[in-house]
Protein backbone atom coordinates (compact mmCIF):
# COMPACT_ATOMS: atom_id res chain seq x y z
CA UNK A 1 0.00 0.00 0.00
CA UNK A 2 1.16 3.47 -1.11
CA UNK A 3 0.86 6.53 0.85
CA UNK A 4 -2.84 5.92 2.80
CA UNK A 5 -5.05 8.97 1.71
CA UNK A 6 -8.25 10.42 2.94
CA UNK A 7 -11.02 8.29 1.64
CA UNK A 8 -9.28 5.10 0.52
CA UNK A 9 -11.41 1.62 1.57
CA UNK A 10 -9.59 -0.92 1.82
CA UNK A 11 -11.04 -4.82 2.70
CA UNK A 12 -10.08 -6.36 6.48
CA UNK A 13 -11.26 -9.66 7.83
CA UNK A 14 -12.69 -9.61 11.10
CA UNK A 15 -12.81 -11.90 14.11
CA UNK A 16 -15.58 -14.08 12.99
CA UNK A 17 -14.01 -14.49 8.75
CA UNK A 18 -16.01 -11.83 7.56
CA UNK A 19 -15.02 -8.88 5.41
CA UNK A 20 -15.76 -5.41 6.35
CA UNK A 21 -15.07 -2.36 4.55
CA UNK A 22 -12.75 0.04 6.19
CA UNK A 23 -12.71 3.75 4.93
CA UNK A 24 -10.18 6.27 5.86
CA UNK A 25 -11.68 9.59 7.23
CA UNK A 26 -8.49 11.37 8.78
CA UNK A 27 -4.71 11.26 8.72
CA UNK A 28 -2.58 12.77 11.11
CA UNK A 29 0.96 12.04 12.16
CA UNK A 30 1.62 12.28 16.11
CA UNK A 31 5.13 12.20 17.38
CA UNK A 32 7.05 10.64 14.32
CA UNK A 33 4.58 8.54 13.80
CA UNK A 34 1.34 8.29 10.98
CA UNK A 35 -2.49 7.24 12.49
CA UNK A 36 -5.68 6.77 10.28
CA UNK A 37 -8.98 7.60 11.68
CA UNK A 38 -11.10 4.85 10.06
CA UNK A 39 -15.03 3.76 10.07
CA UNK A 40 -17.31 0.78 8.49
CA UNK A 41 -17.83 1.96 5.00
CA UNK A 42 -21.62 0.45 5.84
CA UNK A 43 -22.10 2.44 8.98
CA UNK A 44 -20.84 5.88 7.30
CA UNK A 45 -23.73 5.00 4.40
CA UNK A 46 -26.53 4.64 6.61
CA UNK A 47 -25.30 7.16 9.20
CA UNK A 48 -26.92 10.60 9.64
CA UNK A 49 -26.43 12.13 12.41
CA UNK A 50 -23.11 11.58 12.07
CA UNK A 51 -22.24 9.18 14.70
CA UNK A 52 -20.18 6.71 13.18
CA UNK A 53 -17.96 4.46 15.50
CA UNK A 54 -14.53 5.59 14.28
CA UNK A 55 -11.13 3.20 14.76
CA UNK A 56 -7.25 4.67 14.68
CA UNK A 57 -4.60 2.50 13.10
CA UNK A 58 -1.13 2.89 12.80
CA UNK A 59 0.73 3.09 9.57
CA UNK A 60 3.75 1.29 9.40
CA UNK A 61 6.91 1.94 7.75
CA UNK A 62 6.09 -0.66 4.88
CA UNK A 63 2.48 0.97 4.15
CA UNK A 64 0.60 -1.78 5.84
CA UNK A 65 -1.75 -0.68 9.09
CA UNK A 66 -1.68 -1.93 12.49
CA UNK A 67 -3.73 -1.83 15.67
CA UNK A 68 -2.54 0.17 17.99
CA UNK A 69 -1.38 -1.86 21.02
CA UNK A 70 -1.42 0.34 24.52
CA UNK A 71 -3.73 2.65 26.24
CA UNK A 72 -1.31 4.98 26.19
CA UNK A 73 -0.56 5.50 23.05
CA UNK A 74 -4.38 5.49 22.04
CA UNK A 75 -5.15 8.25 24.26
CA UNK A 76 -2.27 10.47 22.68
CA UNK A 77 -3.75 9.61 18.97
CA UNK A 78 -7.08 10.07 20.30
CA UNK A 79 -6.58 13.27 21.18
CA UNK A 80 -4.64 14.09 18.69
CA UNK A 81 -7.96 13.49 15.97
CA UNK A 82 -9.81 15.34 18.53
CA UNK A 83 -7.76 18.29 18.59
CA UNK A 84 -7.82 18.44 14.90
CA UNK A 85 -11.59 18.20 15.00
CA UNK A 86 -11.95 21.10 17.24
CA UNK A 87 -9.81 23.43 14.98
CA UNK A 88 -12.26 22.76 11.71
Amino acid sequence: MDKVEVGDIFIVTDENDQEQELEVLGTMEVESSTYVAVGFVEEIEKETTGDVDIFFLKVEEDGELSEIESDEEFEKVSAAFEGAEEEK
